[in-house]
Formats: structure tokens, C-alpha cells, sequence
């Protein structure tokens, strides 16, 4: 618990949890949570905190330092209880096929344009078209379909937390 001075600086916060994060490591995330007043909301601040910090491990981008605030979809994925990857998602997720998976994420990432997507793997946009057709042969979704495509991407992003 950090006391702010005001509801919109929470850089006392940051600094504290840069503190602890220096003494675990190099690796360590922190988590910040909304700011409340009081202390009756204090188990919903500690599951928001742990939430950006199992984001911040799963996305890097997202921290060390992660705000719930900033969470962006990352706050729905970590309010869901664990669960198994959804069925057609499962095959993908292997070890074997992680190079297909990490292709769907970026191409959905990038909102489904295969020359930003392309550029962001480093490969050629035919490895891109080809890599997409192994997907959607994996995992009978069909990228063209918006519902598919939000599957495939939550179920990406949650399997990483």
C-alpha cells in the first residue's frame, strides 16, 4: 500500500514498486492498482495489482511496471479463472507449431495487414499467406471471419498468462 498525495500522480507507487523490483532482480514485474481511498476495497486492489503483473510477465511491452489502467484487454484475459485453451486453439498452442502461433499473433496484432506483418517477422509475404493457411488448417477457424479471428486472438494472448 502506497499513500498517493493525489488519485492521478502514481509515481510515489511506481517508485516503491521499482524499489521491491530492484531487490528480486532483473526479471521482476510489479503491478499497480487503481487508486482507491480507504480500505474496503483493498481485495479488489491486490487482484487488480496481481493481474497487471502476471500481464506485464506475459507481455512485456506492459511493463515491468504495469498499471492496471493501462491493462487494455489484458484486464478482461486476467479477471478469467485458468482454464484450457479453447479446443480449437489446443493443436496450435503445441511447442511444435509455436512459429504458427506467434505468426497469427503478430497478424492479428497488426490488425490483419499482411505487409505490417510481414515486416514485423522479417519474412516474405508469401511465407506470411502460407504460414496463415497452416493456421487456419489447425485450427478450422477462418481468418476471414471477425469471431474467429477474436478467438484465435484471445485465446493467444490468454495462453501466454
Amino acid at each position: 500500500l502506497v499513500r498517493l498525495r493525489s488519485a492521478d500522480n502514481l509515481s510515489p507507487a511506481g517508485t516503491a514498486a521499482d524499489r521491491l523490483r530492484g531487490t528480486a532482480g532483473p526479471a521482476a514485474v510489479a503491478g499497480i492498482a487503481a487508486p482507491r481511498r480507504g480500505l474496503a476495497d483493498l481485495d479488489v486492489s491486490w487482484r487488480e495489482a496481481v493481474s497487471a503483473a502476471r500481464a506485464a510477465t506475459a507481455q512485456p511491452h506492459l511493463g515491468p511496471l504495469a498499471e492496471w489502467a493501462a491493462l487494455g484487454p489484458y484486464r478482461m484475459l486476467t479477471a478469467l479463472p485458468p482454464a484450457e485453451p479453447d479446443p480449437a486453439v489446443r493443436t496450435l498452442l503445441a511447442p511444435a507449431h509455436a512459429e504458427l502461433a506467434r505468426t497469427a499473433e503478430v497478424f492479428l496484432d497488426h490488425a490483419g495487414q499482411a505487409g505490417r506483418t510481414a515486416t514485423a517477422l522479417g519474412i516474405h509475404r508469401q511465407t506470411l499467406y502460407y504460414r496463415l493457411s497452416r493456421v487456419e488448417q489447425l485450427t478450422g477457424l477462418d481468418l476471414d471471419a471477425g469471431e474467429d479471428r477474436l478467438l484465435l486472438h484471445m485465446a493467444l494472448k490468454a495462453a501466454k498468462l
